[in-house]
């Protein structure tokens, strides 16, 4: 695999993950730092519709931490939504079948918490063989020590750290078009 087709997402390929990111839970959180992680997954999952890329959603324990927060539901259009009580995604047999049936393999990874469920997700689908793009200011833990020592596991299962403008301007590749000029707004 050459090193662009490592590093740059391309739009036939690549699913996006929101992992939990959950009313409850996000109780839990910094704030501002929330703020920043729910405007970044949003301007995600409009990338992903305009552009014709699965969004799968997942929640854990909704009974306890209530569902996905409404203004990315808002966002997400067709999205897939699966309950799960393993903290890896790769635990519910329902998001893994859908995962595999898209036929796609990059994963565009967001979402909570970084040291858990997003780590072993991340771990997990390595080990499937999925190409993993980790979208650094879109996924978050209640500690930042947490979130450093989760990105940096990450990064050596070989998951390719990115960010929200990153992924937009790779899967939208040109300048000009229509969709350029809807989805750049979203970063201004």
């Amino acid at each position: 695999m050459s090193v662009k087709d490592r590093f740059f997402l391309e739009r036939d390929k690549a699913v996006l993950v929101v992992i939990d990111v959950q009313e409850k839970l996000c109780l839990a959180m910094d704030d501002k730092i929330l703020n920043k992680l729910t405007r970044n997954i949003a301007i995600l999952l409009e990338t992903a519709q305009e552009l014709g890329i699965p969004a799968l959603i997942t929640e854990q324990y909704v009974k306890g931490l209530g569902a996905t927060l409404p203004e990315l539901k808002e966002k997400a259009g067709d999205a897939g939504y699966f309950e799960k009580m393993a903290f890896s995604c790769c635990g519910s047999t329902d998001f893994m079948k859908r995962l595999t049936s898209t036929g796609r393999t990059q994963v565009i990874i967001t979402g909570m918490e970084t040291h858990v469920c997003v780590l072993q997700t991340v771990i997990e689908l390595r080990d499937a063989g999925f190409e993993v793009h980790v979208v650094r200011d879109a996924v978050m833990s209640r500690s930042k020590r947490n979130w450093q020592i989760a990105a940096e596991a990450m990064t050596l299962t070989g998951a390719v750290p990115t960010s929200t403008e990153s992924v937009l301007f790779q899967l939208l590749k040109v300048a000009g078009t229509e969709e350029f000029k809807k989805l750049s707004k979203l970063v201004r």
